[in-house]
């Protein structure tokens, strides 16, 4: 996913509907683990999305992260993209974040400060 989003060009326009179809919410992650079917390095998560309830997530995070560390983090997630099932595992939600270095180290995106699970963003 990461490739493909650096291919899209800053000039390339969207409306404010267009944007607003992704709803991207805060999440808290409650639990991480280990992914080692993944076919790149990657954790399972678990993320508390407030309303939503609890979704799971693949997440290539392994580069900057270790699972004990992930759990009680704050993250933005876009919620309403179809499910994908990973090595067997369902990735419900994308977690964002932003390459560093290259397309294989992901630092998260996140609020500056805590609030409530399932917060809109806008």
């Amino acid at each position: 996913m990461i490739a493909a989003v650096s291919d899209l060009r800053a000039r390339d326009p969207i409306t404010p509907d267009e944007f607003f179809r992704a709803d991207i919410r805060v999440g808290v992650i409650v639990r991480a683990e280990e992914f080692p079917q993944a076919r790149n390095p990657a954790y399972k998560l678990w993320i508390d999305v407030g309303d939503l309830g609890t979704r799971t997530s693949s997440a290539q995070l392994t580069a900057f992260y270790q699972p004990a560390d992930l759990v009680g983090r704050h993250v933005l997630a876009v919620v309403n993209f179809p499910p994908r099932r990973v090595a067997g595992f369902p990735s419900e939600v994308l977690v964002l974040g932003v390459p560093v270095e290259d397309t294989r180290h992901v630092a998260l995106v996140q609020p500056d400060r805590p609030v409530p699970p399932g917060t809109r963003v806008f």
